[in-house]
């Protein structure tokens, strides 16, 4: 894969700061005062049992919540500090590069994988189409525009080992394929920070070690900071370099794999004395 391409710096603050985030629906309190930072270009996983406030965090980041107090900044290489929490949920990912997957597979059936990715970029497109005008006179600035957003989904497409399925219709391909094609969709969009919401659900070991390579290197070769809720903890300790516990809404540790792993707190409340021994060694699988 190529150098990274974001010009977040490293170590000079966490490129995300989440600040005293509480989520109330009526009396239900999904998220109690929970703050986290994600650096740049690392992986942050978030883990918990069921119902543990997960995708409700991820629903705040990326717009399809507005949290009932607290704050959410992205502290963006172009754009300066963005208040995710105060933008419109379109702006989320277009402007802030804050993109997301969900748990339940979200693509389009009939749809070829490349034109998948193409789609993705629709807000590009719609803009070089001058609300289609441009577009159905297929004017140059337009299919400058179309040619870039094929461009970059056969690169990604390439880059992900996909390429040979690019003709295919995505519901024909295996499970293992699609979560793979997901995270393909999610790229062409250029993320900041990719939020991914339990990935390696129903893959297989061989399945799960690929993912684990392929985010490995999103963090380290693209400089994209990947936010990770997983339940398998092969993968979460595998990739993650930074982890945060949650139960019932409230953040219950913090720290490093080794940390978290041997924490008994989160052993108590999700882990689980038995999965807890059956985790890789950590000194050998990172």
């Amino acid at each position: 894969m190529n150098a990274a391409r974001h010009d977040a710096p490293r170590d000079d603050g966490p490129l995300l700061s989440v600040e005293r985030l509480t989520m109330r629906f009526g009396g239900l309190l999904a998220i109690d005062d929970l703050s986290l930072d994600v650096a740049a270009r690392r992986i942050t996983g978030v883990i918990g049992p069921n119902g543990a406030g997960k995708t409700t965090f991820f629903n705040c980041l990326t717009g399809f919540y507005k949290p009932t107090v607290g704050s959410v900044r992205l502290h963006h290489p172009q754009h300066g500090t963005l208040r995710l929490e105060q933008l419109p949920s379109h702006q989320v990912a277009r402007r802030a590069q804050v993109v997301r997957t969900f748990q339940n597979i979200r693509l389009f059936p009939k749809m070829t994988v490349l034109e998948s990715l193409i789609v993705a970029q629709h807000n590009v497109l719609q803009g070089a189409s001058r609300f289609s005008l441009a577009g159905l006179l297929a004017l140059p600035a337009y299919r400058r525009a179309e040619q870039r957003a094929i461009d970059k989904a056969v690169s990604w497409l390439g880059r992900l080992g996909l390429l040979d399925h690019a003709d295919t219709a995505t519901g024909a391909l295996p499970y293992g394929l699609q979560r793979r094609i997901e995270i393909a969709r999610a790229l062409c969009v250029d993320p900041l920070l990719l939020c991914l919401d339990e990935p390696a659900a129903g893959l297989n070991p061989r399945e799960s070690a690929e993912l684990n390579d392929l985010l490995k290197r999103l963090a380290s070769d693209e400089g994209i900071a990947i936010l990770l809720i997983e339940h398998d903890m092969s993968v979460v300790m595998t990739v993650s370099d930074h982890i945060c516990v949650l139960n019932y809404g409230r953040k219950i540790a913090e720290g490093p794999p080794l940390a978290i792993q041997r924490d008994p707190n989160v052993i108590k409340a999700y882990l689980g004395e038995e999965d807890a021994d059956e985790l890789p060694p950590l000194e050998s699988a990172r």
